[in-house]
Protein backbone atom coordinates (compact mmCIF):
# COMPACT_ATOMS: atom_id res chain seq x y z
CA UNK A 1 0.00 0.00 0.00
CA UNK A 2 1.87 3.80 -1.36
CA UNK A 3 2.03 5.98 2.11
CA UNK A 4 -1.23 8.46 0.42
CA UNK A 5 -3.71 5.05 0.40
CA UNK A 6 -2.15 4.26 3.96
CA UNK A 7 -2.53 7.68 4.93
CA UNK A 8 -5.93 7.99 3.72
CA UNK A 9 -7.12 4.19 5.06
CA UNK A 10 -5.20 6.07 8.63
CA UNK A 11 -7.58 8.63 8.54
CA UNK A 12 -10.76 7.12 7.69
CA UNK A 13 -9.95 4.44 10.71
CA UNK A 14 -9.54 7.80 13.08
CA UNK A 15 -12.59 9.18 12.14
CA UNK A 16 -14.42 6.25 13.17
CA UNK A 17 -13.40 5.47 16.38
CA UNK A 18 -13.28 9.42 16.74
CA UNK A 19 -17.04 9.63 16.06
CA UNK A 20 -18.03 6.53 17.55
CA UNK A 21 -16.09 7.59 20.98
CA UNK A 22 -17.68 11.36 20.61
CA UNK A 23 -21.20 9.83 20.25
CA UNK A 24 -21.21 8.76 24.22
CA UNK A 25 -22.97 11.31 26.31
CA UNK A 26 -23.40 11.13 30.23
CA UNK A 27 -26.37 13.10 31.19
CA UNK A 28 -26.43 14.48 27.87
CA UNK A 29 -22.93 15.71 27.69
CA UNK A 30 -20.48 14.06 25.43
CA UNK A 31 -17.16 15.17 23.56
CA UNK A 32 -18.97 15.22 20.18
CA UNK A 33 -17.19 16.21 17.08
CA UNK A 34 -13.90 16.36 19.26
CA UNK A 35 -13.71 12.85 20.06
CA UNK A 36 -11.91 12.73 16.52
CA UNK A 37 -9.21 14.11 18.29
CA UNK A 38 -9.11 11.43 20.71
CA UNK A 39 -9.42 8.69 18.18
CA UNK A 40 -6.40 10.33 16.54
CA UNK A 41 -4.19 10.28 19.45
CA UNK A 42 -4.94 6.92 20.25
CA UNK A 43 -4.48 5.42 16.35
CA UNK A 44 -1.19 8.11 16.71
CA UNK A 45 0.02 6.26 19.37
CA UNK A 46 0.29 2.68 17.65
CA UNK A 47 1.96 4.27 14.37
CA UNK A 48 4.78 5.53 16.45
CA UNK A 49 4.85 2.14 18.04
CA UNK A 50 5.06 0.17 15.28
CA UNK A 51 6.87 3.12 12.86
CA UNK A 52 4.50 3.27 9.90
CA UNK A 53 5.48 5.84 7.67
CA UNK A 54 2.48 8.53 6.52
CA UNK A 55 2.72 11.02 3.52
CA UNK A 56 3.28 13.86 5.45
CA UNK A 57 2.71 16.81 2.79
CA UNK A 58 -0.61 14.98 2.13
CA UNK A 59 -1.28 14.76 6.07
CA UNK A 60 -0.72 19.07 5.97
CA UNK A 61 -2.68 19.68 3.04
CA UNK A 62 -5.43 17.19 4.10
CA UNK A 63 -5.23 18.98 7.50
CA UNK A 64 -5.04 23.00 6.06
CA UNK A 65 -7.88 22.49 3.77
CA UNK A 66 -10.37 20.78 6.04
CA UNK A 67 -9.56 23.89 8.41
CA UNK A 68 -10.20 26.38 5.41
CA UNK A 69 -13.99 24.00 4.65
CA UNK A 70 -14.57 24.52 8.33
CA UNK A 71 -13.93 27.96 9.07
CA UNK A 72 -15.40 29.39 5.62
CA UNK A 73 -18.65 27.59 6.47
CA UNK A 74 -18.43 28.83 9.69
CA UNK A 75 -18.81 32.47 8.53
CA UNK A 76 -21.50 31.49 5.94
CA UNK A 77 -23.85 30.39 8.34
CA UNK A 78 -22.88 33.08 11.48
CA UNK A 79 -23.07 36.22 8.46
CA UNK A 80 -26.75 36.91 8.52
CA UNK A 81 -26.88 37.48 12.06
CA UNK A 82 -23.83 38.36 12.44
CA UNK A 83 -23.49 42.34 12.28
CA UNK A 84 -27.17 42.01 14.00
CA UNK A 85 -26.14 40.75 17.08
CA UNK A 86 -23.76 43.45 17.56
CA UNK A 87 -26.87 46.07 17.70
CA UNK A 88 -28.28 47.36 21.20
CA UNK A 89 -30.48 44.34 21.33
CA UNK A 90 -27.10 42.08 22.33
CA UNK A 91 -24.62 44.69 23.10
CA UNK A 92 -24.76 43.77 26.72
CA UNK A 93 -24.49 40.08 26.49
CA UNK A 94 -21.41 40.64 23.88
CA UNK A 95 -19.50 42.36 25.65
CA UNK A 96 -20.07 40.00 28.08
CA UNK A 97 -18.87 37.39 26.20
CA UNK A 98 -15.62 39.26 24.97
CA UNK A 99 -14.86 39.89 28.55
CA UNK A 100 -15.05 36.10 29.37
CA UNK A 101 -12.31 35.61 26.20
CA UNK A 102 -10.46 38.66 27.22
CA UNK A 103 -9.90 37.35 30.61
CA UNK A 104 -9.31 33.51 29.26
CA UNK A 105 -6.73 35.14 26.70
CA UNK A 106 -4.97 37.37 30.02
CA UNK A 107 -5.20 33.85 32.26
CA UNK A 108 -3.19 31.61 29.45
CA UNK A 109 -0.64 34.65 29.21
CA UNK A 110 -0.38 35.16 32.83
CA UNK A 111 0.69 31.32 33.26
CA UNK A 112 2.79 31.25 29.85
CA UNK A 113 4.89 33.67 32.61
CA UNK A 114 4.49 32.35 35.86
CA UNK A 115 5.40 28.74 34.83
CA UNK A 116 7.57 29.41 31.79
CA UNK A 117 5.65 27.35 29.67
CA UNK A 118 6.46 27.46 25.86
CA UNK A 119 4.66 29.10 23.24
CA UNK A 120 3.32 26.52 21.56
CA UNK A 121 2.25 24.42 24.57
CA UNK A 122 0.62 27.35 26.53
CA UNK A 123 -1.41 27.88 23.34
CA UNK A 124 -2.68 24.46 22.74
CA UNK A 125 -3.81 24.84 26.34
CA UNK A 126 -5.95 27.76 25.62
CA UNK A 127 -7.22 26.25 23.31
CA UNK A 128 -8.53 23.32 24.21
CA UNK A 129 -9.50 25.19 27.56
CA UNK A 130 -12.14 26.81 26.11
CA UNK A 131 -13.19 23.70 24.34
CA UNK A 132 -12.59 25.61 20.48
CA UNK A 133 -10.92 23.83 17.89
CA UNK A 134 -10.81 26.52 15.71
CA UNK A 135 -8.65 28.90 18.33
CA UNK A 136 -5.96 25.35 17.94
CA UNK A 137 -6.02 25.63 13.99
CA UNK A 138 -5.50 29.35 14.64
CA UNK A 139 -2.98 29.04 16.71
CA UNK A 140 -1.00 25.95 14.75
CA UNK A 141 -1.24 28.47 11.83
CA UNK A 142 0.60 31.13 13.24
CA UNK A 143 3.36 29.25 14.48
CA UNK A 144 4.14 27.60 11.00
CA UNK A 145 4.06 31.88 9.77
CA UNK A 146 6.37 32.79 12.70
CA UNK A 147 8.79 29.82 11.62
CA UNK A 148 8.28 26.67 14.02
CA UNK A 149 8.65 23.05 12.82
CA UNK A 150 5.78 20.48 13.25
CA UNK A 151 7.28 18.82 15.88
CA UNK A 152 7.07 22.00 17.91
CA UNK A 153 3.19 23.00 16.13
CA UNK A 154 1.62 19.29 16.83
CA UNK A 155 2.73 19.79 20.45
CA UNK A 156 -0.29 22.50 20.08
CA UNK A 157 -2.16 19.10 19.98
CA UNK A 158 -0.83 17.74 23.23
CA UNK A 159 -1.93 20.72 25.09
CA UNK A 160 -4.90 20.91 23.19
CA UNK A 161 -6.36 17.21 24.12
CA UNK A 162 -5.35 17.73 27.93
CA UNK A 163 -7.09 20.81 28.81
CA UNK A 164 -10.21 19.61 26.65
CA UNK A 165 -12.48 17.27 28.51
CA UNK A 166 -12.04 19.76 31.80
CA UNK A 167 -13.04 22.54 29.22
CA UNK A 168 -16.30 20.88 28.83
CA UNK A 169 -16.69 20.22 32.29
CA UNK A 170 -15.76 23.25 33.68
CA UNK A 171 -18.62 25.39 31.91
CA UNK A 172 -21.16 22.80 33.56
CA UNK A 173 -19.53 23.79 36.53
CA UNK A 174 -19.82 27.23 36.08
CA UNK A 175 -23.37 27.16 35.81
CA UNK A 176 -24.29 24.92 38.75
CA UNK A 177 -21.86 27.22 40.80
CA UNK A 178 -23.35 30.25 39.83
CA UNK A 179 -26.39 28.80 40.71
CA UNK A 180 -25.89 27.71 43.96
CA UNK A 181 -24.56 30.91 45.18
CA UNK A 182 -27.17 32.73 44.25
CA UNK A 183 -29.99 30.17 45.27
CA UNK A 184 -31.77 30.37 41.78
CA UNK A 185 -34.73 29.12 41.12
CA UNK A 186 -34.91 27.76 37.50
CA UNK A 187 -38.77 28.63 37.24
CA UNK A 188 -38.97 31.67 38.69
CA UNK A 189 -35.86 32.87 36.07
CA UNK A 190 -37.78 31.11 33.21
CA UNK A 191 -41.13 33.20 33.99
CA UNK A 192 -38.82 36.85 34.23
CA UNK A 193 -37.64 36.10 31.19
CA UNK A 194 -41.17 35.43 29.29
CA UNK A 195 -42.21 38.53 30.94
CA UNK A 196 -39.61 40.86 30.09
CA UNK A 197 -39.41 39.31 26.50
CA UNK A 198 -43.22 39.86 26.05
CA UNK A 199 -42.48 43.58 27.05
CA UNK A 200 -39.77 43.85 24.22
CA UNK A 201 -40.02 41.45 21.61
CA UNK A 202 -38.83 43.09 18.71
CA UNK A 203 -40.55 40.72 15.66
CA UNK A 204 -43.07 41.89 13.36
CA UNK A 205 -46.92 42.82 14.64
CA UNK A 206 -49.84 43.35 12.96
CA UNK A 207 -53.64 44.77 13.29
CA UNK A 208 -56.96 45.33 11.57
CA UNK A 209 -58.26 48.92 12.15
CA UNK A 210 -61.39 50.30 11.64
CA UNK A 211 -60.99 53.75 9.87
CA UNK A 212 -62.51 56.62 12.37
CA UNK A 213 -60.53 59.61 11.02
CA UNK A 214 -62.62 61.73 8.90
CA UNK A 215 -59.86 63.75 7.71
CA UNK A 216 -58.95 60.45 5.55
CA UNK A 217 -62.14 59.75 3.95
CA UNK A 218 -61.39 60.19 0.15
CA UNK A 219 -57.81 61.05 0.37
CA UNK A 220 -55.69 58.00 -1.23
CA UNK A 221 -53.59 55.37 0.58
CA UNK A 222 -50.46 57.27 -0.44
CA UNK A 223 -51.70 60.08 2.00
CA UNK A 224 -52.11 57.78 4.86
CA UNK A 225 -48.14 56.09 4.17
CA UNK A 226 -46.74 59.86 4.47
CA UNK A 227 -48.67 59.98 7.57
CA UNK A 228 -47.84 56.20 9.45
CA UNK A 229 -44.58 55.79 7.99
CA UNK A 230 -42.92 53.72 4.84
CA UNK A 231 -42.12 50.94 7.41
CA UNK A 232 -45.50 50.48 7.69
CA UNK A 233 -47.63 48.14 5.14
CA UNK A 234 -50.83 47.72 4.64
CA UNK A 235 -52.06 44.63 3.16
CA UNK A 236 -55.61 43.79 3.20
CA UNK A 237 -58.55 46.30 2.78
CA UNK A 238 -62.00 45.69 3.52
CA UNK A 239 -64.72 48.04 2.42
CA UNK A 240 -68.50 47.99 1.71
CA UNK A 241 -68.18 44.31 2.79
CA UNK A 242 -65.66 43.52 0.29
CA UNK A 243 -62.44 42.57 0.78
CA UNK A 244 -59.89 44.23 -1.75
CA UNK A 245 -55.88 44.37 -1.99
CA UNK A 246 -54.57 48.37 -0.86
CA UNK A 247 -52.79 49.74 -3.72
CA UNK A 248 -51.38 53.33 -3.07
CA UNK A 249 -54.00 55.06 -4.94
CA UNK A 250 -56.98 52.70 -3.40
CA UNK A 251 -59.83 55.74 -2.25
CA UNK A 252 -60.06 55.51 2.04
CA UNK A 253 -63.24 55.71 3.88
CA UNK A 254 -64.35 56.19 7.56
CA UNK A 255 -65.64 52.44 7.94
CA UNK A 256 -63.32 50.85 5.97
CA UNK A 257 -61.26 48.17 7.81
CA UNK A 258 -57.06 48.36 6.94
CA UNK A 259 -55.04 45.25 7.62
CA UNK A 260 -51.70 47.22 8.83
CA UNK A 261 -48.09 45.70 9.34
CA UNK A 262 -45.32 46.96 11.74
CA UNK A 263 -41.77 45.81 12.52
CA UNK A 264 -42.55 46.85 16.61
CA UNK A 265 -45.92 47.33 18.99
CA UNK A 266 -44.62 50.97 19.54
CA UNK A 267 -44.86 51.83 15.59
CA UNK A 268 -47.93 49.86 15.53
CA UNK A 269 -49.89 51.91 18.59
CA UNK A 270 -48.69 54.98 16.67
CA UNK A 271 -50.40 54.09 13.28
CA UNK A 272 -53.51 52.90 15.42
CA UNK A 273 -53.81 56.04 16.50
CA UNK A 274 -53.94 57.80 13.71
CA UNK A 275 -56.37 56.35 11.51
CA UNK A 276 -58.99 54.81 14.38
CA UNK A 277 -59.27 51.83 16.53
CA UNK A 278 -58.05 48.02 16.26
CA UNK A 279 -61.12 45.55 15.64
CA UNK A 280 -61.43 41.81 15.99
CA UNK A 281 -62.56 41.44 12.15
CA UNK A 282 -60.06 38.80 10.68
CA UNK A 283 -60.06 39.85 7.39
CA UNK A 284 -59.71 36.37 6.20
CA UNK A 285 -59.46 35.51 2.30
CA UNK A 286 -61.65 32.70 2.82
CA UNK A 287 -64.36 32.65 0.64
CA UNK A 288 -63.07 35.44 -1.79
CA UNK A 289 -60.88 35.50 -4.87
CA UNK A 290 -58.22 36.49 -2.19
CA UNK A 291 -55.65 34.28 -1.02
CA UNK A 292 -52.06 34.75 1.00
CA UNK A 293 -49.45 32.57 0.16
CA UNK A 294 -45.48 32.06 1.11
CA UNK A 295 -43.49 32.71 -1.93
CA UNK A 296 -39.27 31.73 -2.08
CA UNK A 297 -37.00 33.88 -4.05
CA UNK A 298 -35.19 31.84 -6.13
CA UNK A 299 -34.93 33.72 -9.43
CA UNK A 300 -31.38 34.91 -9.79
CA UNK A 301 -32.24 37.88 -12.21
CA UNK A 302 -33.82 39.27 -9.01
CA UNK A 303 -31.02 38.75 -6.66
CA UNK A 304 -29.87 41.76 -5.19
CA UNK A 305 -32.59 44.24 -6.52
CA UNK A 306 -34.99 46.43 -4.63
CA UNK A 307 -38.74 45.68 -4.45
CA UNK A 308 -39.62 48.97 -5.58
CA UNK A 309 -37.16 48.73 -8.75
CA UNK A 310 -39.75 45.41 -9.81
CA UNK A 311 -42.55 47.99 -9.73
CA UNK A 312 -45.24 44.95 -9.52
CA UNK A 313 -47.85 46.82 -7.87
CA UNK A 314 -48.94 48.62 -11.05
CA UNK A 315 -48.93 45.08 -12.50
CA UNK A 316 -50.22 42.90 -10.31
CA UNK A 317 -53.45 43.23 -7.40
CA UNK A 318 -51.27 42.23 -5.00
CA UNK A 319 -49.08 43.37 -1.59
CA UNK A 320 -45.91 42.14 -0.03
CA UNK A 321 -46.21 42.56 3.51
CA UNK A 322 -43.46 40.57 5.22
CA UNK A 323 -39.62 38.81 3.95
CA UNK A 324 -38.37 36.11 6.09
CA UNK A 325 -34.27 35.99 5.96
CA UNK A 326 -33.16 33.15 7.74
CA UNK A 327 -35.78 32.64 10.27
CA UNK A 328 -35.87 36.39 10.79
CA UNK A 329 -39.24 38.02 10.06
CA UNK A 330 -39.25 41.70 8.56
CA UNK A 331 -41.81 44.30 7.55
CA UNK A 332 -41.11 44.31 3.40
CA UNK A 333 -40.76 47.65 2.14
CA UNK A 334 -40.03 49.49 -1.26
CA UNK A 335 -35.97 49.80 0.13
CA UNK A 336 -36.29 45.70 1.12
CA UNK A 337 -33.53 44.24 -1.01
CA UNK A 338 -34.07 40.58 -2.26
CA UNK A 339 -31.65 37.85 -0.92
CA UNK A 340 -31.54 34.07 -2.62
CA UNK A 341 -34.03 32.04 0.00
CA UNK A 342 -35.72 35.28 1.43
CA UNK A 343 -39.57 34.27 1.85
CA UNK A 344 -42.21 36.83 0.88
CA UNK A 345 -45.57 36.34 2.36
CA UNK A 346 -47.84 37.61 -0.65
CA UNK A 347 -51.77 38.90 -0.63
CA UNK A 348 -53.81 39.34 -3.67
CA UNK A 349 -55.74 38.12 -5.85
CA UNK A 350 -55.39 34.22 -6.94
CA UNK A 351 -54.32 34.69 -10.37
CA UNK A 352 -52.07 37.56 -10.00
CA UNK A 353 -50.38 35.38 -7.10
CA UNK A 354 -49.65 33.22 -9.52
CA UNK A 355 -48.24 35.53 -11.66
CA UNK A 356 -45.69 37.01 -9.15
CA UNK A 357 -44.39 33.81 -7.81
CA UNK A 358 -43.64 33.04 -11.27
CA UNK A 359 -41.47 35.90 -11.27
CA UNK A 360 -39.84 35.62 -8.28
CA UNK A 361 -38.87 31.76 -8.73
CA UNK A 362 -40.73 29.86 -6.36
CA UNK A 363 -38.99 26.89 -6.97
CA UNK A 364 -37.97 25.49 -3.01
CA UNK A 365 -36.24 22.48 -4.91
CA UNK A 366 -33.69 25.06 -5.63
CA UNK A 367 -32.82 25.61 -2.16
CA UNK A 368 -31.19 22.50 -2.05
CA UNK A 369 -29.00 23.00 -4.53
CA UNK A 370 -25.44 24.32 -4.01
CA UNK A 371 -24.05 26.37 -6.04
CA UNK A 372 -20.50 25.31 -6.35
CA UNK A 373 -18.87 28.28 -7.76
CA UNK A 374 -19.59 30.89 -5.03
CA UNK A 375 -17.56 28.36 -2.35
CA UNK A 376 -14.40 28.36 -4.64
CA UNK A 377 -14.68 31.89 -5.00
CA UNK A 378 -15.68 32.94 -1.14
CA UNK A 379 -12.31 30.37 -0.28
CA UNK A 380 -10.24 31.41 -2.97
CA UNK A 381 -11.07 34.88 -1.70
CA UNK A 382 -10.67 34.12 1.92
CA UNK A 383 -6.92 32.55 1.51
CA UNK A 384 -5.85 35.99 -0.20
CA UNK A 385 -7.23 37.72 2.30
CA UNK A 386 -5.42 35.67 5.02
CA UNK A 387 -1.74 35.43 3.37
CA UNK A 388 -1.72 39.04 3.23
CA UNK A 389 0.61 41.11 5.42
CA UNK A 390 -0.75 43.65 8.20
CA UNK A 391 2.03 45.62 9.01
CA UNK A 392 1.90 47.78 12.72
CA UNK A 393 4.59 49.90 13.96
CA UNK A 394 6.69 48.32 16.49
CA UNK A 395 6.33 45.12 15.40
CA UNK A 396 9.06 43.68 13.24
CA UNK A 397 6.40 40.71 12.34
CA UNK A 398 3.55 41.56 9.90
CA UNK A 399 0.49 40.05 11.30
CA UNK A 400 -1.87 38.07 8.92
CA UNK A 401 -4.63 36.54 9.40
CA UNK A 402 -4.18 33.02 8.66
CA UNK A 403 -5.97 30.28 6.72
CA UNK A 404 -8.74 30.33 9.54
CA UNK A 405 -9.28 33.90 9.98
CA UNK A 406 -9.20 35.00 6.14
CA UNK A 407 -11.65 32.76 4.89
CA UNK A 408 -13.80 33.62 7.94
CA UNK A 409 -13.89 37.11 8.02
CA UNK A 410 -14.85 36.74 3.57
CA UNK A 411 -17.55 34.31 4.68
CA UNK A 412 -18.88 36.30 7.21
CA UNK A 413 -19.02 39.70 4.41
CA UNK A 414 -20.17 37.28 1.52
CA UNK A 415 -23.19 35.75 3.45
CA UNK A 416 -24.38 39.85 4.49
CA UNK A 417 -24.19 40.20 0.99
CA UNK A 418 -26.06 37.63 0.06
CA UNK A 419 -25.27 37.67 -3.77
CA UNK A 420 -23.62 39.05 -6.78
CA UNK A 421 -25.39 39.67 -9.83
CA UNK A 422 -26.28 35.37 -10.34
CA UNK A 423 -23.23 34.75 -7.74
CA UNK A 424 -25.69 34.00 -4.25
CA UNK A 425 -23.74 32.60 -0.91
CA UNK A 426 -26.86 30.94 0.17
CA UNK A 427 -26.12 27.48 1.22
CA UNK A 428 -28.92 24.90 2.49
CA UNK A 429 -28.42 24.44 5.77
CA UNK A 430 -27.75 20.51 5.47
CA UNK A 431 -24.97 21.05 2.71
CA UNK A 432 -23.37 23.76 4.94
CA UNK A 433 -23.01 21.18 7.95
CA UNK A 434 -21.94 18.09 6.00
CA UNK A 435 -19.06 20.55 4.56
CA UNK A 436 -18.16 21.79 8.30
CA UNK A 437 -18.33 18.25 9.62
CA UNK A 438 -16.23 16.91 7.26
CA UNK A 439 -13.80 19.77 7.52
CA UNK A 440 -13.26 19.71 11.13
CA UNK A 441 -13.08 15.99 11.22
CA UNK A 442 -10.54 16.10 8.72
CA UNK A 443 -8.53 18.92 10.31
CA UNK A 444 -8.60 16.78 13.44
CA UNK A 445 -7.95 13.62 12.52
CA UNK A 446 -4.42 14.92 11.16
CA UNK A 447 -3.83 16.53 14.68
CA UNK A 448 -4.74 13.97 16.64
CA UNK A 449 -2.27 11.62 14.86
CA UNK A 450 0.61 13.71 14.48
CA UNK A 451 0.17 14.71 18.46
CA UNK A 452 -0.64 11.06 19.48
CA UNK A 453 3.08 9.62 19.53
CA UNK A 454 4.06 11.60 22.42
CA UNK A 455 0.69 11.71 24.42
CA UNK A 456 0.59 8.73 26.72
CA UNK A 457 4.46 9.44 27.56
CA UNK A 458 3.24 13.35 28.44
CA UNK A 459 0.49 12.27 30.56
CA UNK A 460 2.37 9.50 32.52
CA UNK A 461 5.72 10.28 32.59
CA UNK A 462 5.61 14.11 31.47
CA UNK A 463 3.81 17.59 32.61
CA UNK A 464 0.18 16.02 31.39
CA UNK A 465 -1.81 16.43 35.08
CA UNK A 466 0.07 20.26 35.20
CA UNK A 467 -1.26 21.14 31.93
CA UNK A 468 -4.88 19.69 32.65
CA UNK A 469 -5.02 22.46 35.37
CA UNK A 470 -3.89 24.88 34.02
CA UNK A 471 -6.01 24.55 31.39
CA UNK A 472 -8.90 24.12 34.14
CA UNK A 473 -8.19 27.54 35.37
CA UNK A 474 -8.35 29.35 32.36
CA UNK A 475 -11.69 27.81 31.86
CA UNK A 476 -13.05 28.50 35.15
CA UNK A 477 -12.00 31.45 36.09
CA UNK A 478 -12.94 34.13 33.32
CA UNK A 479 -16.30 31.94 33.31
CA UNK A 480 -16.77 32.52 36.97
CA UNK A 481 -15.54 36.47 36.79
CA UNK A 482 -17.86 37.28 34.10
CA UNK A 483 -21.13 35.39 35.69
CA UNK A 484 -20.59 36.69 39.00
CA UNK A 485 -20.30 40.56 37.21
CA UNK A 486 -23.63 39.69 35.16
CA UNK A 487 -25.63 38.06 38.10
CA UNK A 488 -24.71 40.53 40.60
CA UNK A 489 -24.14 43.99 38.90
CA UNK A 490 -26.12 43.81 36.10
CA UNK A 491 -28.84 41.46 36.95
CA UNK A 492 -29.13 39.17 33.84
CA UNK A 493 -31.10 36.50 33.94
CA UNK A 494 -29.82 33.16 34.78
CA UNK A 495 -30.61 31.09 31.89
CA UNK A 496 -29.49 34.01 29.63
CA UNK A 497 -26.14 33.68 31.94
CA UNK A 498 -26.04 29.80 31.01
CA UNK A 499 -26.40 30.88 27.10
CA UNK A 500 -24.02 33.39 27.24
CA UNK A 501 -21.57 30.43 29.15
CA UNK A 502 -21.85 27.93 26.27
CA UNK A 503 -22.02 30.50 23.75
CA UNK A 504 -18.38 32.59 24.82
CA UNK A 505 -17.23 28.68 24.42
CA UNK A 506 -18.75 27.86 21.63
CA UNK A 507 -19.74 24.37 22.50
CA UNK A 508 -22.67 22.51 21.44
CA UNK A 509 -23.28 20.01 24.76
CA UNK A 510 -22.40 22.93 26.95
CA UNK A 511 -25.78 24.45 25.06
CA UNK A 512 -27.64 21.25 25.04
CA UNK A 513 -26.76 21.20 28.94
CA UNK A 514 -28.06 24.88 29.46
CA UNK A 515 -31.27 24.20 27.23
CA UNK A 516 -32.21 21.22 30.40
CA UNK A 517 -32.04 23.25 32.98
CA UNK A 518 -35.57 24.39 32.16
CA UNK A 519 -36.56 22.42 28.73
CA UNK A 520 -39.52 25.07 27.93
CA UNK A 521 -37.11 28.31 28.00
CA UNK A 522 -35.25 29.62 24.94
CA UNK A 523 -33.11 32.00 27.25
CA UNK A 524 -30.26 29.80 26.95
CA UNK A 525 -30.72 29.48 23.08
CA UNK A 526 -31.24 33.20 22.54
CA UNK A 527 -28.22 34.14 24.64
CA UNK A 528 -25.87 31.39 22.64
CA UNK A 529 -26.84 32.21 19.29
CA UNK A 530 -26.43 36.32 20.38
CA UNK A 531 -22.60 35.77 21.00
CA UNK A 532 -21.82 32.87 18.97
CA UNK A 533 -20.65 35.16 15.72
CA UNK A 534 -18.23 37.71 17.40
CA UNK A 535 -16.92 34.86 19.94
CA UNK A 536 -16.20 32.70 17.43
CA UNK A 537 -14.49 35.82 15.58
CA UNK A 538 -13.01 36.43 18.59
CA UNK A 539 -11.32 32.72 19.56
CA UNK A 540 -9.95 32.49 15.91
CA UNK A 541 -8.15 35.98 16.04
CA UNK A 542 -6.94 35.80 19.63
CA UNK A 543 -4.48 32.76 19.62
CA UNK A 544 -2.81 34.39 16.53
CA UNK A 545 -2.55 38.25 18.06
CA UNK A 546 -1.05 36.40 21.40
CA UNK A 547 1.43 34.59 19.53
CA UNK A 548 2.43 37.84 17.84
CA UNK A 549 3.27 39.67 20.72
CA UNK A 550 4.42 37.16 22.69
CA UNK A 551 7.26 36.78 19.79
CA UNK A 552 7.89 40.03 19.06
CA UNK A 553 8.68 40.21 22.88
CA UNK A 554 11.20 37.20 23.26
Amino acid sequence: MSEIALSILVLSVVAIIGLWLGSFKIKGVGLGIGGVLFGGLFVGHFIAQYDWHLENHALHFIKEFGLILFVYTIGIQVGPGFFASLKSSGLRLNALAAGIVILGGLCAVAIHFLFDLPLNVFLGIYSGAVTNTPSLAAGQQILSELGMGAGATSTLGLGYAMAYPFGILGILLSMWIVRILFRINVDDECEQFDRASSGRKSTIVYANVLIENKNLTGFPLSELIDLIGEDIVCSRLKSGGELRVPMLDTILNEGDIIRIVAPNKAELSKAVTIIGKEVSDTLTTKGTGFRSDRVVVTNEELLGKKLSELDFKHKYNVVISRQNRAGVELVANKDSVLQFGDILNIVGDATDIEKVSKLFGNVFSKLDHVQMLPIFVGIGLGVVLGSIPIHISGLPAPLKLGLAGGPLIVAIILARIGSIGRVYWFMPPSANLALREIGIVLFLAVVGVNSGAHFVETLVKGDGLSWMAYGAVITLLPLLVIGLIARWFMKVNYLTICGLMAGSMTDPPALAFANAIHSTSGASALAYATVYPLVMCLRILSPQLIAVLLWVAV
